[in-house]
């Protein structure tokens, strides 16, 4: 049928593959999860870290390119909407107004995800969450083969929220095996290099496959890297003090001699531990008002930047062009917050992302003849791209260093739902047809954005260089 299947009916056997995936998942599921055998021994999963002066080693080198992949394979889900949406609008024959129910749906999921795999990783561990989000990236693909455009919306949804989850169990499950003295670059080349790798597989991928096999195969090719990375899951070890806490003591020795992670005695309450105590709560609320901040300016303001350019007189090409260069402006973004995160500083390079972004913001503020400059506005948009790429390769690694281990997978999880929220609420705004314009949406976001770099120069600590048994002795 030339890769169109809107229109064909439901047989027998496309029945009977369904409730093959209505029992055969849970049962996946099941069998993922690993038995729950608490030790009582209230010292359990607190003391395991390796030296600060352990080497990084081929098994270290091993957990970061299959983690790399899955969040690579992450984040092409919602990647790939962009390119899915002209062909779908067009095989099923719909609007833009409900076509643009499906990222709404689908980021939906993914926000839910964040939450419901952070949940999950700090009670059956972090390597069991990430196959259970796997078997639902293999078993969600199908989303490829629905003949209608509702059914697409559910099956959207579970992909979303199976998408959602790898990012905050990554960052949790890397802080805890890293050594100190690797920890923070790790986290932030990973987070970094898994994001744009996201993006250009689903622009390959759309370029490649798209006009051979039509808009459904971006969503059938979940199904062979879902099972990839399921054959790569043997590399994937679970938190070492996790597994103390199970009591899985052969698992806890062969992490020890493959990582280098020994038992330590706990920290010494440090000097700013009453502090820290007190701040805890706030700093929560700096990061989460930070990640929300964020994503309405990276799924808003953004997002919207080519009708506003456009509506301003620029050619559709001359504002793809100055999106262009200003994203070019933006590429060294990742390895140089990476080195500033390791080399100088986790919570002054987290500030000064936040604030790249408030100047980007307050250039948007120009009056309209300045902004009319090309090289103006150039400046200001690379300030916004530079910002918003620096601050989420950032954002999400010192979360994941700030909490102790019996709520750091949600803890995480909640900062990165947070980062969704944003793209939840803009696609809401769209549906309902509102769409402001670049200083709008500037004047909307500066005072949050303002708010979140006061609230974490006050509430956050200085990570850089610190295990985490002395930074949970904070309390």
């Amino acid at each position: 049928m030339g890769n169109h299947l809107v229109g064909m009916p439901m047989d027998a056997e496309m029945y009977a593959g369904m409730a093959m995936i209505i029992v055969g998942v849970p049962l996946a599921i099941f069998g993922a999860l690993p038995a729950q055998r608490t030790t009582h021994d209230s010292h359990a999963g607190t003391s395991y870290e390796a030296p600060d002066s352990t080497p990084l080693s081929k098994h270290h080198a091993a957990v970061l390119t299959v983690l790399i992949f899955g969040l690579i394979i992450d984040v092409m889900k919602p990647a790939t909407l962009g390119f899915v949406l002209p062909g779908l609008r067009a095989e099923y024959g719909i609007e833009k107004s409900v076509a643009a129910y499906l990222p709404f749906v689908a980021l939906t999921g993914t926000t839910v995800g964040s939450f419901l795999w952070g949940w999950l990783a700090d009670i059956y561990g972090r390597r069991s969450s990430i196959l259970l989000s796997t078997i639902l990236f293999v078993s969600t693909s199908i989303c490829g083969a629905m003949p209608a455009f509702q059914w697409n919306l559910v099956m959207c949804f579970l992909m979303g929220a199976s998408a959602g989850g790898m990012l905050p169990v990554v960052y949790t499950l890397l802080a805890e095996i890293m050594p100190p003295k690797h920890r923070s670059w790790v986290l932030v080349l990973v987070g970094g290099v898994g994001l744009v790798g996201g993006y250009l597989a689903a622009s390959f991928s759309a370029h490649t496959f798209e006009p051979v096999y039509g808009w459904r195969a971006l969503w059938l090719q979940g199904f062979p890297t879902g099972l990839i990375l399921l054959a790569l899951a043997r590399w994937i070890p679970e938190s070492p003090r996790f597994l103390k806490e199970q009591g899985r003591e052969d698992e806890l020795a062969d992490m020890e001699r493959k990582f280098g992670i020994v038992p330590r005695r706990r920290a010494a309450v440090p000097e700013d531990a009453a502090v820290a105590t007190q701040r805890h709560g706030k700093l929560t609320a700096a990061l989460v008002i930070t990640a929300l901040a964020w994503s309405f300016v990276n799924f808003g303001l953004l997002l919207w930047l080519p009708t506003d350019l456009e509506a301003r007189g620029f050619s559709a090409a001359v504002a793809s062009g100055i999106i262009a260069k200003s994203a070019l402006l933006a590429l060294p973004t990742i390895a140089l917050g990476a080195l500033l995160y390791s080399r100088w500083s986790s919570k002054k390079t987290l500030i000064l992302t936040i604030a790249l972004t408030l100047a980007g913001l307050a250039g948007a503020l120009l009056p309209a003849p300045v902004l009319a400059d090309e090289p103006v506005l150039i400046t200001v948009i690379a300030l916004l791209v530079v910002g918003t790429n620096g601050l989420i390769a950032v954002l999400l690694p010192y979360a994941a260093e700030n909490y102790p281990l019996g709520i750091r997978g949600r803890a995480t999880g909640l900062i990165a739902g947070a980062s969704k929220v944003g793209g939840v609420a803009v696609q809401a705004f769209a549906l309902a047809g509102l769409i402001p314009t670049l200083g709008g949406a500037a004047v909307a976001l500066l005072a949050p954005m303002a708010i979140s770099i006061g609230l974490v120069g006050y509430a956050g600590r200085e990570t850089r260089g610190r295990s985490l048994r002395e930074l949970e002795a904070t309390g």
